[in-house]
């Protein structure tokens, strides 16, 4: 989704005053290709694919814009769950059986993205999201039900996500917005790193190349799944070490190397994870230019103290006391900052990882059952997320904010 905007840089050229780019590049994705199954467990070959071949292939709903219509009530502005460079994402309903519209509060909760009819390369990014989506189960992807293509009209259809982004849930203070507890973040973690594992894996080979917290939606058990595949692209095949593409993706997020070289790789990727673990270790934002100077960039500021244990309190969310064992706080620090390795030959893969984000969070169930064993005192800690009781689950919910992300800016 090429969007001007400091959300989604993309082309590290000609940096503004805020020391973001400005200049947009259009995103390289004419040569959509995968396999004509849909499956999270095999593929053949990737095949060069024309629209009409993603379309046919695909077993999603195919839409009319009247059906979306009516299913987000004329697309009322209070059914707006947010903004993005795409578009806007409205609230709908329909029958579970027939998926026609159905009226609010009965059947299911959809999510429905509608592309702005001005948005630059718009086509290119639902034309994406259709192919690699409508091939695709995975229970750490976003399911796509189906999409529109009447017209000038483009529209995509998804489950409802709750709980919204990953990044309200870490950067928005409210009353709905508890922090997120210590447990919940290892395993949201832990669940968008199974979905990108899935990705790179052999029988998948794709490159997410947007990997971050609004990228990453919630449904009401806190299990995470990566939405968004605009710019997602197949990995390279044959004896080529990586794929050559125009530079696109978010402004804190994109590794150095593809910036510089445009060269992208499944080790973009990871780098793009260790940023959002980072930032779910931390509690602040990849690019925060309200923070004092010296502390804008996250990943910049934070690298000195990931190694040491006695400076390792100075970037955990305070948030987060008493929650956690310095010891798997080290550790997940250490996995952090091997992601963010500037030489990618030197971060570990998306398996690895899940492996080890796998030990922290069994060693974190362990540490909470044994404070619960406790017989504690009168001493409380700030409630989070993690503590609430599933009867305080509000039927609100907030996606990314308006300049973030496109897909579920809900």
């Amino acid at each position: 989704m090429g969007i001007c905007l400091s959300a989604r840089i993309k082309a590290e050229t000609s940096p503004s005053h805020t020391g973001e780019s400005t200049k947009c590049v259009s995103a390289d994705v004419n040569d959509i290709s995968r396999s004509s199954s849909k499956s999270s467990s095999s593929s053949v070959p990737p095949t060069p694919r024309s629209e009409g071949e993603i379309l046919q292939s695909s077993n999603l709903k195919s839409f009319s814009y009247a059906d979306l219509k009516m299913a987000t009530r004329n697309f009322r502005p209070d059914s707006v769950l947010g903004e993005g460079g795409f578009g806007s994402v409205f609230k709908g309903w329909i029958d579970e059986n027939s998926f026609a519209a159905s009226k609010p509060g009965t059947g299911t909760v959809i999510a429905v993205k509608k592309l702005n009819l001005e948005s630059f390369q718009g086509h290119k990014e639902w034309l994406a999201e259709v192919n690699y989506l409508g091939q695709f189960y995975h229970p750490h992807l976003v399911k796509l039900i189906g999409y529109c293509l009447e017209d000038e009209h483009r529209l995509l259809v998804y489950e409802f996500m709750p709980r919204g982004s990953l990044e309200n849930h870490l950067f928005r203070r409210g009353s709905y917005f508890q922090p997120l507890s210590w447990n919940l973040r290892i395993k949201v973690a832990l669940d968008a790193a199974k979905g990108l594992a899935f990705l790179h894996s052999a029988e998948t080979k794709v490159i997410y190349r947007d990997f971050k917290t609004s990228n990453i939606l919630l449904d009401t058990n806190y299990t995470a799944k990566l939405s968004d595949f605009g710019l997602a692209k197949d990995g390279p095949t044959g004896d080529k070490s990586h794929v050559s593409t125009r530079v696109m993706g978010t402004y804190g997020y994109a590794a150095p190397e593809y910036l510089a070289t445009g060269h992208l790789t499944a080790r973009s990727d990871i780098y793009s994870f260790g940023v959002v673990l980072l930032e779910m270790l931390s509690g602040r934002r990849a690019v925060d230019k309200n923070r004092p100077s010296g502390e804008h960039n996250l990943v910049e500021w934070a690298k000195p103290f990931l190694t040491n244990k006695r400076k390792i309190f100075r970037i955990l969310d305070s948030r987060l006391e008493g929650q956690y064992s310095l010891d798997v706080a080290c550790k997940a620090a250490n996995l952090a900052l091997r992601c963010l390795s500037m030489e990618p030959k030197f971060r570990p893969s998306m398996d690895e990882v899940v492996k080890e984000l796998d030990q922290f969070n069994d060693s974190t169930k362990e540490m909470a059952n044994t404070l619960g064993n406790q017989a504690t005192g009168p001493r409380h800690r700030r409630r989070s997320a993690g503590d609430l009781p599933k009867a305080n689950v509000v039927s609100a919910v907030a996606y990314p904010r308006p300049s973030a992300s496109p897909l579920f800016s809900k």
